[in-house]
């Protein structure tokens, strides 16, 4: 069997690399960008670094901001009406993971219009055509949606979330600026940090990991855990680090999938709106407990590059548990809360458990489970 790798074409990283964007377009001959970004993004300002650098290039675009923190269908399809009266010919999106992901799916249907229905997308859809030529500029040190060809929409309708995975989503260029993440406040900047350790580990330890995601997920768990806590406290060194750790994560995870931490977080966002990065770092340690017979060695690598000493003496029990204690650590120092307590009512739990086993990201969990294992797991965290 042969292992693939999809990357961006191009990526450019360090502060101040929003500033190659102008260039990077009319270098390539488009006229007139649809930028992609939501509303709170325009508000704070933090849009506008992106469309100083759009006017002084003087390249015209049109703002499209209707986005929901989880993205809907009819998000999707007001963004692509947006896009067919706005004359554009490619795409920047500036936003975490749901202005990317929204952006992805618009850019997809425009040259797949027989998926306009959008839930036609789930899954592994069969696409012919590459998106629209797509710049991505993260805001938040988490999704790595700039690097994936995942991308996540909420089916309003039926109360659940779908993912949807397309080599022909990947952004063309990706921009990673730690300067645009600065603005994020602590508790965002915990949640998404959090995430990105959730996609390295879950990457680690899928059933699809090889040696050169293996390589992408170890090193992306060393920078986060030396970065993450300085992130919160908004340091320079911590915001950069997040950045690059982030990316490093997407890198692997995008190719080899992920497992049941991200498939029960996903119902808890479609029922509850939990912000996605919380709900991956409350679920995170149990799974991994959860996990931890069906990986191997892998957690005395986890632990090492958590930052754990010693890792080589320890035995199979203490390096796993080491690997989930410092997990853990991490996530409270970050104010991170430690069960679904305040998150999940038990009447829904039949539910949710039924949409995480459904979901896409369950067939790359190491340990194979059931629905009523996964109700088992949500119930332990109450």
């Amino acid at each position: 069997m042969a292992n693939r790798i999809v990357l961006n074409g191009i990526s450019y990283h360090g502060a101040g690399a929003i500033n190659e964007i102008g260039g990077l377009l009319n270098a390539k001959g488009f006229k007139k960008a649809f930028v992609c970004s939501d509303s709170d993004l325009v508000k704070f300002g933090v849009t506008g670094k992106v469309l100083a650098v759009l006017d002084e290039a003087k390249i015209p675009y049109t703002l499209f901001s209707d986005i929901k923190p989880n993205p809907t269908i009819e998000n999707v399809q007001d963004g692509v009406k947006a896009y067919k009266e706005s004359g554009a010919d490619c795409i920047v999106t500036i936003g975490g993971g749901s202005s990317m992901d929204t952006a992805k799916a618009i850019g997809i249907i425009i040259n797949n219009p027989e998926f306009a229905d959008v839930r036609s997308l789930e899954g592994v859809a069969p696409t012919k055509n590459k998106c629209v030529f797509t710049i991505a500029v993260p805001t938040t040190a988490g999704t790595a949606a700039e690097v994936t060809i995942n991308y996540v929409i909420t089916d309003v309708e039926k109360n659940r979330k779908f993912v949807c995975v397309d080599v022909n989503d990947i952004p063309d260029i990706a921009i990673v600026d730690p300067d645009m993440m600065s603005s994020m406040p602590k508790g965002l900047t915990a949640a998404t940090g959090m995430d990105a350790l959730t996609h390295a580990i879950e990457g680690f330890t899928t059933k699809g990991a090889w040696e050169m995601t293996d390589m992408f997920h170890l090193k992306a768990i060393e920078i986060i855990a030396n970065s993450l806590r300085g992130a919160v406290d908004n340091t320079a060194e911590g915001r950069e680090g997040m950045a690059l750790g982030q990316y490093v994560a997407g890198m692997g995870f995008s190719n080899v999938g992920l497992g049941i931490v991200h498939s029960m977080a996903h119902p808890l966002g479609a029922v509850y709106d939990t912000p996605h990065g919380v709900a991956n770092a409350i679920i995170l340690p149990t799974v991994m407990e959860y996990n931890a017979p069906n990986t191997g060695d892998k957690y005395k690598y986890i632990a090492a590059a958590m930052g754990v000493e010693g890792t080589e003496k320890m035995s199979v029990e203490e390096y796993r548990k080491a690997a989930i204690d410092a997990v853990k650590k991490l996530s409270a120092d970050v104010g991170i809360p430690a069960d679904l307590k305040e998150i999940v009512k038990e009447e829904d739990l039949d539910f949710l458990a039924e949409s995480a086993y459904a979901d896409a990201c369950r067939p790359g969990n190491p340990r194979d489970t059931s629905v009523e294992e996964i109700k088992a797991l949500y119930k332990s965290l109450l």
